[in-house]
């Protein structure tokens, strides 16, 4: 894959769950995914989607997204919006596998809302 290859996987991922398009995500997400963020360490494709997936659809980008890297590894920036009006920030390195799918993302929390934090922290157990 070239650089524009895994940043166009990458803002996919983003449209995806944005717009909740599960079959898109499924899509996008190879078979051993595994993703890490402060409240989630390492968890694979079926945890990811039972803790996570939830939150699809309960933003909307608020600035533009930055997307930097190489062939099967990138960084992107963005801040967001979620519905109720809370603005928040992240940077999430996504890696991939040889067939272009995603294969971890770690996310890096910025700024979260405190109402956001509650409900990540309740839906992590």
């Amino acid at each position: 894959m070239t650089a524009l290859d895994t940043a166009a996987t990458a803002r996919r991922y983003f449209a995806a769950f944005q717009s909740a398009d599960r079959d898109a995500m499924e899509a996008l997400l190879a078979p051993g995914f595994a993703f890490t963020s402060p409240f989630d360490d390492h968890i694979d494709r079926a945890a990811w989607f039972e803790r996570c997936w939830p939150f699809a659809g309960s933003f909307r980008f608020a600035a533009a997204m930055r997307v930097h890297g190489g062939e099967d590894e990138v960084v992107v920036l963005y801040e967001t919006e979620d519905k109720p009006g809370g603005t928040f920030r992240n940077a999430e390195c996504f890696r991939f596998d040889a067939d272009g799918r995603i294969r971890s993302i770690d996310v890096y929390f910025g700024f979260l809302p405190p109402a956001m934090i509650a409900a990540m922290r309740a839906a992590a157990g």
